[in-house]
């Protein structure tokens, strides 16, 4: 399937100039008035040298001038490499570095970024968030195919940067396949786009589909404070939420300290981490709103599945897997395994991605054929429903049982007093590994490890039980919330 996305996004322009397209710092914008914008930036690209299969990092919050890059670059023949501005001038690099871009795109006013990266040799655009591009020259860059639209780096588990090449095919795919899937949907949602657009689920879910589906979208530079979000989701009358966990919990803090809930928001879904199941009641008591769980990965551009509806949804699962896909659920093998049993999730489809940006042994690592191994042990029931387990790679294993986080966080974080908690597994000479407990309190009440522990012991099998505890003002998490449990192996 031979897509380009900007010209699926352009002709949505076109037939609608006189729609809201993009709700920005008060004021709603036309498509006309973006794609004017779009139009600018694909001249200065043009004049600056940039060809054909070249790359360009943005370094930018959610903006317009974001998604007016994004098409002016695929219009080029280009590809976006979106990187988070708070990473640091040293990982970020490395990471320009080994991505090869032709030019970097940073906020204007972010000087001391700005010299840093013209010191390197590396052409750096200082861009208004709602404004015209200015001139610059680009460097010459290694080409790649122009049918990557998006080189994407994650750190998985791992901690090392991997690039992620997902093409226009595989984000039309991916879109489409989710709007069909999306049952509740209506023609007249309008979503917020506060997810950060430099990480794959936000990119696609909330910036572009809209763009494709023709959905209106407010878009926010950060979420913080989560008020600023309410607010805008006010302002807006959005209708449709997709976001982290942690956005969901600050949310409901927030109201619940008085901020008086949207009346317009009528969908919210969740992905990039595992939703606490006891902050659904709570969603549903204060936003309103039920939650519907989705997942996915940056390797597969990224929606693998969601709750449909909320008439058909099951708490506590992640949905059924979007049409195209197909799934396997493999032993440590790879051998296939029944219905109902735990193992490793495979898929396959067009959203998948062919393989890693100049990492050619972990792509044979991970990509067997054109199957892909997530790395996450799941379960499918009877109906298609997916449950997530956890990561392989967190899996404690102790004196020879698996042991699954998840399922102990989602005991402890039923304890009155733990507001958050984690878990890890130690090293132990006699049973492998034990369970570690990380503990974030709400100081009401107060609890002890003697407390987690035989709250634990009524809750658990033995071998489950954390032997450790350890309290923690806050979780180590990454860009869009997720707990990093890498880091928290390191202590």
């Amino acid at each position: 399937m031979n897509v380009r996305l900007e010209e699926k996004i352009l002709s949505q322009c076109n037939r609608s100039n006189g729609e809201r397209a993009v709700w920005w710092r008060g004021a709603w914008w036309s498509r006309k008035v973006l794609a004017d914008l779009a139009a600018q930036y694909e001249t200065r690209l043009r004049e600056s040298g940039f060809k054909e299969g070249n790359r360009v990092a943005v370094l930018m919050p959610n903006c317009p001038a974001f998604l007016a890059l994004m098409i002016a670059v695929w219009k080029a023949g280009g590809t976006m490499t979106p990187l988070n501005l708070q990473a640091g001038l040293a990982p970020t690099m490395e990471t320009l570095v080994h991505s090869d871009v032709s030019a970097v795109f940073v906020p204007q006013g972010m000087d001391q970024i700005t010299q840093g990266l013209a010191a390197s040799g590396l052409p750096a655009v200082a861009v208004v968030l709602d404004g015209p591009l200015p001139s610059f020259q680009s460097r010459t860059c290694e080409r790649s195919d122009p049918e990557i639209a998006v080189l994407f780096y994650t750190s998985g588990t791992t901690g090392s940067p991997k690039g992620v090449p997902i093409t226009h095919s595989n984000l039309y795919d991916n879109v489409t396949k989710s709007i069909f899937h999306f049952k509740d949907l209506e023609s007249d949602d309008i979503f917020i786009n506060v997810l950060p657009n430099f990480h794959t689920l936000g990119f696609t879910t909330s910036g572009l589909l809209p763009l494709l589906g023709g959905y209106p979208q407010a878009i926010m530079p950060t979420f913080m404070p989560p008020e600023s979000a309410i607010e805008c989701i006010k302002a807006a009358e959005v209708t449709v939420m997709i976001a982290v966990p942690t956005m969901v919990a600050l949310m409901l803090g927030a109201i619940a300290r008085g901020v008086m809930p949207p009346s317009s928001l009528r969908l919210l879904v969740t992905g990039g981490d595992r939703f606490p199941a006891r902050l659904d009641a709570r969603t549903k008591q204060l936003l309103g709103v039920s939650v519907l769980e989705g997942y996915g990965l940056t390797e597969t551009s990224p929606v693998v599945s969601i709750n449909e509806s909320v008439a058909r949804r099951k708490l506590g699962t992640v949905g059924t897997v979007l049409e195209g896909y197909d799934v396997e659920v493999r032993d440590t093998e790879g051998e296939l395994l029944p219905l109902g049993a735990e193992g490793t999730l495979w898929v396959k489809g067009p959203s998948v991605f062919k393989g890693y940006f100049k990492a050619p042994e972990l792509t044979r690592e991970k990509i067997k054929g054109d199957w892909f191994n997530t790395g996450d042990v799941v379960k499918i029931d009877e109906e298609g429903y997916l449950t997530i387990l956890d990561r392989v790679t967190d899996i404690i294993i102790v004196g020879g049982f698996n042991v699954y986080p998840t399922e102990i966080e989602g005991v402890l974080q039923q304890m009155p007093g733990v507001r958050e908690c984690a878990v890890v597994g130690v090293e132990h000479p006699v049973s492998g590994e034990i369970v570690k407990a990380y503990i974030t309190p709400s100081g009401e009440p107060k609890v002890t490890a003697r407390d987690v522990i035989s709250f634990s012991k009524e809750h658990l099998a033995h071998y489950k039980i954390p032997r450790i505890v350890e309290f923690i003002d806050e979780m180590p998490r990454s860009s869009i919330g997720k707990i990093l449990k890498r880091e928290l192996r390191k202590n």
